[in-house]
């Protein structure tokens, strides 16, 4: 049986992190932060600053993505974990059939997850405008671009802020498949 807490974090004390520790030793613990009613790290026009800060014009991945992690590193670290966020639920949205049927998915031949994975990536990496119009109209959905790169921005900003490797479960699986109702037969 799974035990819940909530409790502020100010009220969160070496005491009470104690206590845990002596009455469920050997369990897991999970945590989940809800920020305070009305309060988010970042918000939808923060993130795509983020992405607009690209740099389309250099060869290298690296150095396209330097001034957008360059520019999440002088932000608060929750917001870091917050564009991570906003990114997966962007990457999810895009993970539908109408989606990868514009880049060669059918049920019959081998189609690349990880390809259509780099191309949904690619639609967001172009910023609010491109994605807006796939949202709205699936053949505007690339299907010779991918951009694999962006999936690490975060993970990027937050070891250059902190030193530490980034250990994050996003608030949506991206992974081609997951959007289990995009995928449904009947929604397409």
């Amino acid at each position: 049986m799974t035990t819940q807490f909530k409790i502020s974090l100010q009220q969160l004390d070496l005491t009470f992190i104690q206590q845990l520790k002596e009455q469920y030793a050997d369990a897991m613990l999970e945590i989940s932060i809800a920020p305070a009613e009305g309060s988010t790290p970042m918000s939808e026009d923060e993130f795509w600053t983020v992405i607009d800060k690209l740099d389309w014009d250099k060869q290298e991945d690296q150095a396209v993505l330097k001034p957008a992690v360059d520019y999440l590193v002088t932000m608060p670290t929750p917001a870091i974990y917050h564009f991570h966020n906003l990114l997966s639920e962007k990457l999810f949205q895009l993970d539908q059939r109408k989606y990868a049927e514009q880049v060669g998915y059918t049920e019959t031949r081998y189609f690349s997850v990880d390809t259509f994975l780099y191309t949904r990536a690619c639609v967001v990496a172009n910023g609010p405008t491109t994605y807006q119009a796939v949202l709205q109209e699936e053949m505007a959905m690339p299907n010779d671009f991918t951009f694999e790169s962006i999936l690490y921005l975060a993970a990027e900003a937050y070891k250059q802020k902190t030193g530490k490797e980034f250990i994050a479960i996003p608030q949506y699986r991206y992974e081609t498949y997951s959007n289990k109702e995009g995928w449904d037969e009947k929604a397409t």
